[in-house]
């Protein structure tokens, strides 16, 4: 018998709907669980909802640093990004939702957790992954996989019936999820790939040509991999994300339209906006290409695609993701230095770059007379790397 459920708790049309139906349904207590995670919602207002809406106990954590420091910095080392545009502002949420659920599962001797994800998406794998990873033995239950309502609108019917106020409108089916990192919109109207985004959906960006007309320049600094200040000013890990977002969202930058691979294996089509990420995300980068050896950048390069898909699909927890979270926090050691980024009209250039530790020698690179590096000997190099080109022929 089940007498607690910890659910993962938005204040949205889904985990709304969720108190209620898990109340009448397994007649037990609800706590609900809401995590700060930069939304910019009022939490206040949330609290009431949930107590008004039928749960006995509402634990709100602020967690913006330890998202920020822990979950998007790790990640961002890691230059993770999911098929090619993807840079799994969701996705990395989830694990650390789902991590202090279990927390507080255990502190109210709570036999289960639930969330709102649906048996379509991504999440529902995510959260439950973490859960198990966490907790074996706990049991866990997913409305969206048991309850009669089949979509969004039956679940706007089901609320109005039973006065619960919801932001969610018939017009206006597509789900939204917002974090410190991103903000994505997912479902109704943008379920047709060919259809452009209506306008007036964005939050974060401003469109391209209603950018200044004037660029802005930002210096980065890192340490070990890692941002740690905006033009010589030290921030924190969340400072410096709000900070950027508000920079980079102001110049159109960070937006990105995709049709992704769902871990379940459907196609879904995503509409993103993070004009932080997408700064600190390209600053990394062009820090690294002066720093890095050739062959462990390279050897890096290869295990992104990896590395991102184990977030994507779920596996922050897994001994795979800390295996190669170590590998990459090692070669992240010596990326330590400042770039200077230019923002202008939903563009980000990358200045300059500068490091203590660059491996960037301006007289092996330079096209004008230097005394290091003999031009002859490049002959002999390029002939032993034809040889198997040439037997192929010489053979014949």
């Amino acid at each position: 018998m089940i007498k607690k459920i910890v659910l993962a708790y938005s204040g949205g049309l889904d985990t709304s709907v969720a108190i209620k139906w898990l109340k009448e349904k397994y007649k037990t207590e609800i706590i609900a669980f809401c995590a700060d995670l930069g939304q910019g919602e009022n939490l206040k207002l949330i609290k009431e909802k949930a107590l008004k809406t039928g749960a006995s106990k509402v634990y709100m954590e602020d967690m913006k640093e330890e998202f920020a420091r822990d979950y998007v910095f790790p990640m961002l080392r890691a230059n993770a990004v999911y098929e090619g545009s993807y840079l799994l502002g969701t996705s990395i949420a989830r694990p650390l939702i789902a991590k202090k659920q279990i927390e507080i599962a255990e502190k109210e001797n709570a036999e289960a957790v639930a969330h709102g994800a649906t048996g379509k998406g991504n999440d529902q794998v995510r959260f439950e992954l973490t859960y198990y990873a966490l907790r074996p033995d706990v049991k866990v239950i997913a409305p969206w996989r048991e309850w009669q309502f089949n979509s969004r609108r039956s679940l706007i019917d089901y609320a109005r019936r039973n006065g619960i106020p919801v932001s969610a409108t018939r017009e206006k089916l597509y789900s939204i999820d917002r974090n410190l990192f991103h903000i994505s919109y997912e479902g109704g109207i943008l379920e047709d790939p060919w259809k452009e985004p209506p306008s007036d959906m964005y939050t974060m960006i401003a469109p391209p040509e209603k950018a200044p007309d004037k660029p802005v320049y930002i210096e980065i600094s890192y340490k070990k991999g890692n941002p740690v200040a905006l033009n010589n000013k030290l921030m924190s890990p969340a400072a410096i994300l709000e900070r950027l977002n508000s920079i980079a969202g102001k110049n159109g930058i960070g937006r990105v339209d995709i049709v992704e691979n769902r871990y379940v294996g459907i196609k879904s089509r995503g509409v993103y906006e993070t004009p932080g990420g997408t700064v600190l995300h390209l600053a990394h980068r062009a820090l690294e290409s002066i720093i890095l050896d050739r062959e462990i950048m390279h050897l890096r390069d290869s295990l992104i695609t990896r590395y991102s898909e184990l977030i994507y699909y779920g596996y922050w927890f897994s001994p795979e993701r800390f295996a190669l979270q170590n590998l990459i926090d090692d070669i992240q050691k010596d990326v330590t230095g400042t770039v200077r980024v230019k923002l202008y009209k939903g563009n980000c250039y990358i200045a300059g770059r500068k490091s203590p530790n660059s491996l960037y020698h301006h007289e092996l690179a330079t096209f004008d007379k230097e005394d290091i590096y003999n031009q002859k000997d490049a002959e002999g190099f390029i002939k032993l790397n034809a040889l198997r080109l040439r037997l192929k022929h010489l053979l014949k």
